[in-house]
């Protein structure tokens, strides 16, 4: 029987990773919408006549959700790669993740006015509309109504990038932000992480996550992998302090629709 974490464990301590600086969290709403598409059986997610569809539906949609009250802005995106995390990660092998358990192909992310605004938007037919394109074609949906509660510094999304998006699972949400905070300190030092936002789901918003982490960067995907997987700390430091904290992530890189 593993034994319960009841507070946070630093493994393989150094000087050099402490508690990431952040800001005060934003103020808005978010809505995570994500959908399995066509992903495919490897890391690599290939082009798609499906997805490619459905994505040039979705942003016409979009455009009408973005006039409801309340919403601030809509961004869909495209996964370029889903790496097969839980094949490093026995704690996520634990809670019974496969070798490709999100297959999230499409994301969107609608940004309302405030996290009180959300159901409003939910309840509006351009939301329904938006919805309904997407499951008549995705296998699987799945739809956070979440806050922010940890930023780094806002993640711009006016121009195409390389986007992560970071499922957090783990026995204690709690313990899983704290770690969060020298992880990210972690990607600051030796990935140049610069901006991120850590978003939670709403009280009373029932979720298999903890939270979601989005971040962007300018390089490209085999430099920013290359630069991550190359790093002996990163799995003497990052992985190690996941496994003993008994916390999962499951990353998916994106670019926008």
């Amino acid at each position: 029987m593993t034994a319960e974490i009841k507070e946070l464990r630093i493994v393989n301590a150094d000087n050099k990773y402490g508690k990431v600086n952040l800001v005060e969290p934003a103020t808005l709403g978010y809505i995570r919408i994500a959908a399995t598409v066509q992903p495919g059986v490897i890391p690599v997610v290939l082009p798609s006549i499906e997805r490619t569809s459905l994505l040039v539906r979705l942003k016409e949609l979009a455009r009408d959700l973005e006039r409801v009250d309340q919403v601030v802005r809509v961004r869909t995106f495209r996964a370029v790669i889903i790496p097969p995390t839980p094949k490093v990660n026995s704690y996520l092998k634990e809670r019974g993740y496969s070798m490709h358990a999100e297959g999230f192909d499409v994301v969107a992310l609608i940004e309302t006015a405030s996290p009180e605004t959300i159901p409003g938007v939910q309840a509006s037919p351009a939301y329904s509309a938006f919805m309904d394109a997407l499951q008549a074609n995705a296998k699987a949906v799945n739809v956070l109504a979440a806050r922010n509660v940890k930023r780094i510094a806002d993640v711009d999304m006016a121009e195409n990038g390389l986007f992560l998006f970071n499922s957090f699972v783990a026995d204690d949400a709690n313990i899983a932000l704290e770690l969060w905070d020298y992880l990210a300190d972690w990607f600051m030092k030796e990935i140049g992480l610069d901006n991120s936002i850590v978003l939670a789901p709403l009280e009373g918003e029932q979720s298999e996550y903890a939270f979601i982490n989005l971040a962007r960067w300018n390089a490209s995907l085999p430099h920013q992998l290359f630069q991550m997987l190359t790093k002996k700390s990163f799995r003497g430091f990052v992985i190690a302090n996941l496994e003993v904290n008994r916390v999962g992530s499951l990353p998916a890189f994106y670019r926008l629709a």
